[in-house]
């Protein structure tokens, strides 16, 4: 088949090298415009785009694939699109081109966890369950009809970057199943239950902070969700202090929370939070790297206190 392939980050790398190891004719992928990053505000290509090129497939990079990709896809004259975290939503006039439609690599089981960061959330909330589903795309957000789908567990230790390596994996596996099935003749779909869908926002930098007033549980659960980006932070006497990982301390605490019980090299850093105590197993301080918190406490000094205001109260 003659396959369009939309995707941006290293999530969507796998289905792409599943497509074009099973032999179809990839004629032309599409992928988010490159963008500076770093320090040096050195240009990057995306991870789809790098895989690409090494497979000598012609990339496009619209800003707005219905305005100024619109004519390079009639062009290309696809069977099927594949989109797997493209990053843009594409319209009516852009899904009636490929004969086939649009089948998209959803890293959730639908209709939970509609949106376009469903792997995060999911480690957000605490699931212990999420996977990958393939459905037809249409003009809404994930609504389309399902094809397959396939669980997969989320672990206790599993942060998001993990996560995606693994459904990234799973969806490449699953798209494989979807095309087989889609050129034989007998995919199946079935139409979203709307009522029991789910849908989150995009994750922004501006969540970082953690909040000590929350649950214990769910301070963990936010710096695995947050690793690697946005990260997460917390502030003593105006220091910002990404946090990598961490853990609950089970039993009482009488402090308010916010307050730091521990900072030395024994305890490591211990803070009260809304129903526990949060560990601060390893961290990084600004303009330092990563390290274990009791090593950083062999060198820094942290007073005991309190956090700064904005992560104790909602």
């Amino acid at each position: 088949m003659r396959i369009v392939f939309m995707g941006t980050p290293e999530y969507a790398v796998p289905s792409l090298e599943k497509l074009h190891a099973m032999g179809h004719d990839i004629v032309g992928v599409f992928t988010q415009p490159d963008k500076p990053s770093g320090r040096g505000k050195k240009i990057l290509f995306s991870p789809v785009k790098q895989t690409a090129l090494k497979m000598n497939v012609p990339v496009f990079q619209p800003v707005k694939i219905r305005l100024d990709g619109l004519e390079d896809l009639k062009a290309l004259k696809p069977d099927l699109c594949v989109t797997a975290a493209f990053g843009q939503i594409l319209s009516r006039e852009i899904l009636d081109i490929p004969a086939l439609g649009t089948v998209n690599v959803h890293a959730s089981l639908l209709p939970a966890y509609r949106g376009s960061s469903p792997i995060t959330w999911a480690i957000l909330n605490g699931e212990n369950m999420t996977g990958v589903t393939t459905m037809m795309t249409d003009e809404g957000i994930d609504t389309g009809d399902i094809l397959l789908e396939r669980e997969c567990p989320i672990l206790p230790e599993d942060t998001t970057e993990s996560l995606t390596k693994k459904l990234s994996l799973i969806g490449a596996d699953l798209l494989s199943e979807t095309v087989a099935a889609l050129e034989a003749g007998n995919l199946p779909r079935t139409a979203q239950d709307h009522a029991k869908a789910t849908y989150f926002p995009k994750i922004t930098r501006e969540m970082r902070l953690l909040r000590f007033d929350q649950d214990v549980s769910r301070l963990v659960n936010q710096i695995r969700a947050f690793d690697p980006w946005p990260g997460s932070v917390l502030s003593l006497g105006g220091e910002e202090i990404k946090v990598w990982k961490a853990q609950a301390l089970d039993g009482p605490c009488s402090l308010a929370p916010g307050t730091v019980e521990a900072a030395d090299a024994k305890e490591g850093l211990v803070i009260a939070a809304g129903n526990g105590r949060l560990r601060i197993t390893e961290l990084q301080a600004a303009g330092g790297k990563r390290m274990d918190a009791r090593d950083y406490l062999r060198g820094h000094r942290i007073s005991a206190g309190h956090v700064d205001e904005e992560q104790t109260h909602g």
